[in-house]
């Protein structure tokens, strides 16, 4: 039996404290104004290490809380740890970026902080309300987040883009959302579950249908990722890493639960969505991705079939399906991170550039970075040794166990073809001339993020390093089931 905790809302702590930083740094910055930037950042990454201190020494049985409508477990502790690493990363490789382009204000931490909060209301969501409240409170920071540039109409049309159809996919969720609450009578997800033990009501997958609708587009999945280019590429740098980093974390972690806990008895009904999403996904971003000339955009479809593939191991429906999603979550998350590391750095005189051409020459110029970056797009590519490679064993070998044998077959075919132009990076960066100057020094903290990413890929192929973190992930899946 699970511990009494030592007061009633003990087990969201960190989220508590997440809230009432924000509410703390809002005086600050109403008071200071945009002297306090700096300040603010400081105490917003101080904020975000509390928290997760808090989540990685709370116990390790399951707890619930607000009536059950909030749990923490072992899943929701590993997805929150990997949500506010993201959080953390993001911010501080941000801050050089936004001070240089002149849009350094203190709005910018905050809303970071309130979409972090969302984001682990939503890992621990358990039931329709608790997963609502949380998807709205990211999903409301990041439409102002993606528009933080406000003279810039490229940002402004990246977030009033993201508004919109946000709010259309919220509208469908709320529906598919209504029309389960309609025909089990509960919105909880232990309700539903019993609610559809054994027999798999019309009306319920109808509205099921919506609801996975709705958290597709929060991981950008097909068919509905039509913002993730356009938002990636038009908002700023330090917001699309941020993007491509915390929220898929914490919106993969809610569609694992949702269909894991709150629909166990109909697998055979959301496994056919999850194929179709998975394989739409794997396709479009292997093909979408070669005629990209913006690497920004290019990550953009990139992340789209990094979805696709994360998905394959949710629709084997099992624990060791589970924790290949989170091991791929995981590794990709270190990829992106530092990916993106060095894309914050594609600076020369006259300010940011995005071309993929801008990288020609690179291994002449800026050897080191050049290695780093090559690390990361083979590892991004699925090629051994490294880490990127392991993530893909691990999901198609939970597909294959699943009997699920053209969706594995599918998946090695578009990972081929998505590797094509991940490695035309890599011969434009060692083998075309340089196209211009040298980009400017990478400021101190991207440049602890690009090593620890590069550094990282390569050990997790070590004998024996991936052990840990499998460990902690079949953990982390089991106490689901």
């Amino acid at each position: 039996m699970a511990a009494v905790p030592m007061f009633a809302l003990a087990p969201a702590l960190p989220e508590i404290i997440l809230a009432a930083s924000a509410l703390l740094l809002v005086l600050i910055g109403a008071l200071r104004g945009e002297r306090a930037a700096g300040l603010i950042e400081a105490l917003t990454l101080v904020a975000i290490l509390a928290a997760g201190f808090f989540v990685v020494t709370q116990g390790g049985e399951r707890v619930e809380t607000f009536g059950g409508s909030f749990v923490v477990d072992g899943f929701a502790r590993f997805a929150k740890v990997l949500t506010l690493v993201g959080s953390a990363a993001a911010l501080l490789m941000s801050g050089d970026y936004l001070r240089r382009a002149g849009i350094n204000r203190f709005e910018y931490p905050i809303l970071i902080l309130l979409a972090t909060t969302g984001m682990m209301m939503m890992i621990s969501a358990n039931d329709l309300i608790a997963l609502y409240l949380g998807l709205e409170l990211q999903s409301l920071s990041l439409y102002v987040v993606a528009a933080i540039d406000r003279d810039n109409a490229r940002s402004s049309e990246a977030g009033l883009k993201y508004f919109v159809l946000g709010a259309l996919s919220s509208g469908m969720l709320l529906y598919g959302a209504s029309l389960i609450y309609g025909f089990t009578g509960t919105v909880s997800f232990t309700g539903i579950a019993q609610a559809l033990q054994g027999e798999g009501h019309t009306g319920a997958i109808f509205g099921l249908v919506f609801i996975a609708a709705g958290l597709a587009f929060k991981i950008s999945a097909v068919p509905f990722h039509m913002w993730t280019p356009d938002v990636y590429e038009g908002a700023p740098t330090p917001v699309a890493a941020f993007f491509a980093a915390a929220p898929k974390m914490a919106a993969m972690a809610l569609l694992v639960r949702v269909f894991i806990t709150a629909f166990p008895g109909i697998v055979d009904q959301w496994r056919q969505i999850i194929v179709f999403v998975a394989i739409a996904s794997m396709a479009l971003g292997a093909f979408a991705a070669i005629g990209q000339r913006n690497i920004k955009r290019l990550m953009a479809y990139s992340s789209i079939g990094h979805m696709g593939y994360a998905l394959v191991g949710l629709a084997a429906g099992t624990a060791e399906g589970v924790q290949s999603v989170l091991v791929y979550m995981a590794i990709y998350l270190v990829m992106t991170l530092g990916t993106f590391a060095f894309i914050l750095s594609m600076r020369r005189e006259e300010g940011p550039v995005e071309g993929i051409y801008d990288l020609a020459g690179l291994a002449r110029t800026q050897p080191y970075a050049a290695y780093g970056l090559t690390i990361l797009f083979f590892s991004l590519a699925g090629i051994p040794p490294l880490a990127g490679f392991l993530a893909k064993w691990y999901v198609f070998a939970a597909a294959v166990e699943a009997q699920l044998y053209s969706l594995a077959v599918i998946g090695v075919l578009a990972s081929v073809v998505g590797a094509y132009y991940y490695i035309r990076i890599v011969k434009i960066m060692h083998f075309d001339e340089p196209a211009g100057a040298a980009f400017t020094p990478m400021a101190a903290g991207q440049k602890v993020i690009f090593a620890l990413a590069s550094i990282l890929i390569v050990v997790l192929m070590l004998p024996g390093a991936p052990g840990p973190l499998n460990s902690a992930a079949l953990a982390a899946a089991r106490s689901l089931f």
